[in-house]
């Protein structure tokens, strides 16, 4: 992935996280996170608020202490050594820039700090400049820029360093949604450019699923699942990973599997029951009576009109629209179906109306189930 023609860039190194802890008084923040970040790959830590992503990220940079674990860059142990001797950058959810510098002032501080010669400091601002799109706001101070020429600064202070890893703690968080979804581009194509090894952290799956080559799904201080976007949409290893991931969320019903013997194998629940069939139904032969919590994703349902009831029975269930989403080239339905909400993704050419009456078919052959006590996908 690194580009060795890019002028002024040092070699990059991976990132290895060894059992990582961290306590904080009695809460145990990070617990026994073992993660790998290969040399030159775009790492996106996503969870809730609270998971422990952006202290993992702290501790990477030696901003805290861990309570146990080992910290490697590159083939380095770095776990007890100091911020500023681990040739890293990062970049904060606050641009934390200087007010009273310029563009040029703030891009160059750190390069003043480490004593380079002014030519060889001007020579990487003019550089990073360049990369970014800055070169003509060099003289302008921070008041008189965009949100977005903001966060390219704090970008480029990072870069100019060239650092061995990139951490980007939420950068975008601070910006609107059509500056984010634009300052997502322009940082997916510096990862490019530069080939060099990122680690960001964010609580937004967009970001994550559009600009990651593999996610790393946290939730209560522990990993639950590293892989690409789509791998960990399309198979989630439990219920945590499948709900947070994918907008709308994926629908639930709790129920049981019933074995009716031959192979068919039957969910069932409080006024729906569904006969699955194929892979999943082969995986499931002797789970009969297991109570399991059965997940569709809104794409993965689709409705016709009540007309539908009279000439495709058993095709589906009947239920009845509550609200409509409309999102232009899509709707959301949200339809009560026995006592289940549900939400249903449609094109813009459905035709449908609050209190109208549908038949929902569900596509079986995508179907997730999980175990009802520990949340782990059985398919």
């Amino acid at each position: 992935m690194r580009n060795p023609e890019q002028p002024g860039l040092s070699l990059m190194a991976g990132v290895r996280l060894c059992q990582l802890s961290k306590r904080i008084g009695r809460n145990l923040v990070v617990d026994g996170l073992t993660l790998e970040v290969a040399d030159g790959e775009f790492m996106v830590l996503l969870g809730p608020s609270g998971c422990g992503k952006t202290t993992t990220l702290r501790i990477i940079a030696g901003l805290e202490a861990a309570s146990a674990g080992e910290v490697y860059i590159g083939q380095r142990r770095v776990t007890e050594v100091e911020p500023k001797d681990r040739n890293i950058a990062m970049v904060f959810q606050s641009y934390a820039l200087y007010p009273h510098m310029t563009v040029r002032e703030n891009i160059a501080f750190g390069l003043r700090l480490r004593g380079l010669a002014r030519a060889a400091i001007e020579q990487r601002m003019r550089e990073t400049a360049d990369l970014l799109g800055l070169a003509a706001k060099l003289d302008r101070r921070p008041a008189e820029l965009s949100g977005g020429e903001r966060q390219r600064v704090a970008l480029g202070r990072a870069i100019v360093r060239e650092p061995a890893v990139f951490l980007m703690d939420e950068p975008l968080s601070n910006l609107d949604a059509k500056l984010r979804a634009q300052t997502r581009v322009e940082i997916v194509r510096l990862h490019r450019r530069l080939g060099a090894t990122f680690i960001y952290v964010t609580h937004d799956q967009v970001e994550a699923m559009s600009m990651a080559d593999r996610v790393a799904v946290m939730n209560a201080g522990r990993l639950q699942q590293v892989g690409a976007a789509r791998e960990i949409y399309e198979r989630p290893v439990n219920r945590f990973v499948a709900q947070f991931i994918g907008a709308p969320p994926m629908n639930f019903i709790d129920g049981m599997l019933a074995d009716e013997g031959g192979g068919r194998v039957t969910f069932c629940s409080a006024g729906l029951s569904f006969a699955l069939s194929g892979l999943p139904a082969a995986r499931l032969s002797d789970e009969g009576g297991r109570e399991v919590t059965l997940g569709l994703r809104p794409e993965d349902l689709a409705v016709d009109d009540a007309a539908s009831m009279q000439t495709a029975p058993g095709a589906g269930f009947k239920a009845r629209v509550d609200w409509i989403e409309a999102l232009g080239p899509e709707q959301h339905l949200f339809v009560s179906a026995a006592g289940h909400s549900l939400v249903v993704r449609a094109g813009r050419e459905v035709a449908l109306h609050a209190g109208d009456e549908v038949l929902v078919r569900p596509d079986l052959q995508r179907v997730h189930l999980f175990d009802r006590a520990t949340g782990a996908a059985i398919v």
